[in-house]
C-alpha cells in the first residue's frame, strides 16, 4: 500500500499542480486484510440485510437493533475505534472500505454510519479520556448505540443558528437543556445522544453527550420518510434534560467546529457508501439486460440499453478512483502528523480537514452518481424498475437523501470555492501565480508544442488545459466580482462543477496509468475507454459550466476572449464514445457483473 509521500499534494493543489500515478493510491493496491474485511462486509448484507429489507422498510420493532447487534459481533462497529477502547483500530483506507462494503444495504447502511461516523467519532476525536473510556468500549461492542443531534425545524444548512440552548443549574453541576431536534437518525433506540446546543447567549453552539437515561427526552413517532424507511427518523424534544457538567464535549462553543470537522468526514465517506450502492445497483441491471428478452433478444444486445450500462460503470469506477485517491491522501497526511508527535485523534482531524475540499467534491460526485445509476437502473428493468417486487424502487427512493445528507449539494458546491480561495488568501495554495499566467497565454499565439505520442500523452494535455481553463474563469470572477462572489451562487456552482470534472478526471486518468504500468495495455484497454469517454464528455461540461459563468460576470471584448480561451482549453480530438460504452458494457455482460 505504500505511496511516494514526498510528492503527494496538499489538499486543493489539484488545481495548481500536476501528480504522478506513483504517488497515488488505486483500489488495486489493497491488501489481502483489506479485501477480507470488504468481503466479510458483503457476507453480513448478503445474510442479515438483504433477504429481510421489507421487514426493515416496515420497521419491524426491534429488528434493526438486532442486526446492529450481530454487526457489532462481527467487529463492524468497532473498526476504526482504537484498541484500547475495545475497537480494532484500522486504518482510515481500511474504514472506508469497510464503509463502502456496506453502503449497498439501504436503510441499514444509514443507521450503522450514523452510529460508527457522527454519533461515535465527535467522542472519539473530541472526548477527554474518561469519556472515551466510559463511552467507546460501549459503542463498539454495541451495548449502545449512538445518534446526532444538530438539525432543527429553523436550522438546517446554517447549522450554528440552532435555538437548543444549555443552561448551567443553580449547584453548578448540570447543564440544563432545552429544545427540539429534528430528522434525527437512529433516534428511536440510541442510548447516547451527541447534543448541540447554545449555553447561555453564546454565539457558537456546544457539544454535549447525552444518555438517554439522564431524562427530560421524549420522541415523535418515526418520520414517514420518501425512502430510507428502515431508518429510524425521529424529532427529539429536551426538557429540563440534566447533563452532567462532566459531559461537555470538548470545550465550551466549540461545538460548531465540531460539527463542521465531523461533517469533512461524513461526508467521503457518504461518497464510499455511494459507491457501494452503486456497484450493487449495476450488477442487479447487468443481470436484467441479460434476463429480460424483447424483440426476441435480451436487451443488453440494444445499444440503447449498452450505452446506459457503460456509462453506469463509468461513473463507478471514476467515483471509486477518486474516493480512494482522496482517502490515501487524508491516511498520509495523518500519519505524517502522527509522526510529528501530534496526538492519534488530532492528526485524523487535521489530515481530514486538509483535504476538506476533496471531501466535498466525493460527497458532491458520489451522490449524484449514484443518482444517475438508480434512475437509469429503474429505466433498464422499465415497468418492474417501477415495482416494488424488483430491487430498483428501492434503492430509487433510497438514493434520493444522499444529496441532503451532510450538508445538500448546493451547500457543498459553495464550500468548495470557499475553501479553495481562503487557502489561497492564506498563502497555502497558489492559485493567483497560475491563474495571472493562464490570463497572460489567452493573449498570446497557442502553443502547438511538438506532437507527443506516449501513451497518455493526449489524456494528460487535456487534463492541463481544462485546469487552465478553470482557472482562467475562477481568477476572472475573483477579480471582477471581489467579495460579491459569494453571493453570485450559480457563479460559485458553475465554478465548483469545474473544479469537481478536474478532480475526478485526473484521478480516473491515474489510476488507469498506474494499472498500465503494472498490467500492460491489453490487460487495461477497457479502462482505457472509460479514461476518453470520460474526457470527451467532461471537455463539453467544463465548456458549458465556464461559458454560463462567463455569460453571468463578463461583457464585450472580456467575454469574447475568455470563450475563445474555452474553446482551446476544452478542445479534445474526436473519439467513438459510443463504441467504446459499448465495449465495457459488453464485459460486464458477458461476466453478468459489474466486473470493474
Amino acid at each position: 500500500m505504500a505511496t511516494n509521500n514526498s510528492n503527494v499534494l496538499k489538499g486543493g493543489e489539484f488545481l495548481v499542480k500536476e501528480s504522478s500515478y506513483k504517488d497515488i493510491f488505486i483500489p488495486e493496491d489493497f491488501t489481502e486484510e483489506q479485501k477480507m474485511i470488504a468481503q466479510s462486509c458483503h457476507d453480513f448484507l448478503a445474510q442479515e440485510v438483504w433477504p429481510v429489507l421489507d421487514r426493515i422498510d416496515d420497521k419491524e420493532e426491534g429488528l434493526m437493533v438486532k442486526i446492529m447487534d450481530k454487526a457489532a459481533e462481527l467487529g463492524l462497529l468497532g473498526l476504526n475505534i482504537p484498541e484500547q477502547y475495545g475497537g480494532f483500530e484500522k486504518d482510515f483506507v481500511t474504514g472506508m472500505l469497510s464503509t463502502e462494503s456496506v453502503g449497498a444495504g439501504n436503510s441499514f447502511a444509514v443507521t450503522i454510519a450514523a452510529h460508527t461516523g457522527i454519533g461515535t467519532l465527535p467522542i472519539l476525536y473530541y472526548g477527554n479520556e474518561e469519556q472515551k473510556k466510559k463511552y467507546l468500549p460501549k459503542l463498539a461492542s454495541g451495548e449502545w448505540k449512538a445518534s446526532y443531534c444538530l438539525t432543527e425545524p429553523g436550522s438546517g444548512s446554517d447549522a450554528n443558528s440552532g435555538k437548543t440552548k444549555a443552561t448551567l443549574s443553580s449547584d453548578g453541576k448540570y447543564y440544563l437543556i432545552n429544545g427540539q431536534k429534528m430528522w434525527i437518525t437512529n433516534a428511536g433506540f440510541a442510548d447516547v445522544f451527541i447534543v448541540f446546543a447554545k449555553i447561555d447567549n453564546d454565539k457558537n453552539l456546544s457539544a454535549f453527550i447525552v444518555e438517554k437515561t439522564f431524562g427530560g427526552i421524549t420522541l415523535n413517532p418515526e418520520e414517514h420518510k420518501m425512502g430510507i424507511k428502515g431508518s429510524s427518523t425521529r424529532q427529539i424534544f429536551f426538557n429540563d434534560c440534566k447533563v452532567p457538567v462532566s459531559n461537555l464535549l470538548s470545550e465550551r462553543a466549540n461545538g460548531f467546529k465540531i460539527a463542521v470537522n465531523i461533517l469533512n468526514v461524513g461526508r467521503i465517506k457518504l461518497a464510499a457508501a455511494a459507491l457501494g450502492g452503486s456497484k450493487a445497483i449495476i450488477g442487479h441491471a447487468v443481470e436484467y439486460a441479460n434476463q429480460r428478452n424483447q424483440f426476441g433478444h435480451p436487451i443488453g444486445t440494444y445499444g440503447a440499453i449498452q450505452h446506459k450500462l457503460g456509462e453506469q460503470a463509468i461513473l463507478a469506477f471514476a467515483c471509486e478512483s477518486a474516493l480512494y485517491r482522496a482517502t490515501r491522501n487524508i491516511e498520509d497526511a495523518i500519519s505524517g502528523l502522527a509522526e510529528k508527535g501530534m496526538e492519534k485523534t488530532q492528526a485524523i482531524l487535521k489530515g481530514t480537514e486538509e483535504f476538506a475540499v476533496e471531501a466535498a467534491i466525493m460527497k458532491i460526485f458520489g451522490s449524484e452518481s449514484l443518482n444517475y445509476i438508480v434512475d437509469e437502473g429503474v429505466q433498464i428493468y422499465g415497468g418492474m424498475g417501477y415495482s416494488a417486487e424488483g430491487p430498483m424502487e428501492r434503492a430509487y427512493r433510497d438514493s434520493r437523501i444522499n444529496r441532503i445528507f451532510e450538508g445538500t449539494n448546493e451547500i457543498n458546491r459553495m464550500l468548495i470555492l470557499d475553501m479553495m480561495i481562503k487557502r489561497a488568501l492564506k498563502g497555502e495554495i497558489d492559485l493567483l501565480g497560475p491563474a495571472q499566467k493562464v490570463a497572460g497565454e489567452l493573449l498570446s499565439i497557442p502553443d502547438m508544442g511538438t506532437e507527443d505520442d506516449t501513451l497518455f500523452s493526449k489524456e494528460k494535455s487535456y487534463l492541463k488545459n481544462f485546469k487552465k481553463a478553470a482557472l482562467m474563469v475562477a481568477g476572472a470572477a475573483v477579480r471582477k466580482l471581489m467579495t460579491q462572489l459569494q453571493t453570485e451562487q450559480e457563479i460559485v456552482m458553475d465554478l465548483a462543477d469545474m473544479l469537481i470534472e478536474l478532480y475526478v478526471g485526473e484521478s480516473l486518468q491515474l489510476r488507469v496509468e498506474k494499472l498500465f504500468s503494472t498490467k500492460g495495455e491489453q490487460e487495461c484497454a477497457l479502462q482505457l475507454d472509460m479514461v476518453r469517454v470520460w474526457l470527451s464528455d467532461s471537455a463539453e461540461r467544463i465548456y458549458k459550466s465556464g461559458r454560463d459563468a462567463v455569460y453571468a460576470f463578463a461583457e464585450g471584448d472580456e467575454q469574447k476572449v475568455m470563450l475563445s480561451g474555452l474553446r482551446r482549453f476544452t478542445k479534445t480530438d474526436a473519439f467513438n464514445t459510443k463504441n467504446a460504452r459499448r465495449r465495457i458494457a459488453n464485459k460486464m455482460l458477458a461476466e453478468n457483473k459489474y466486473c470493474f
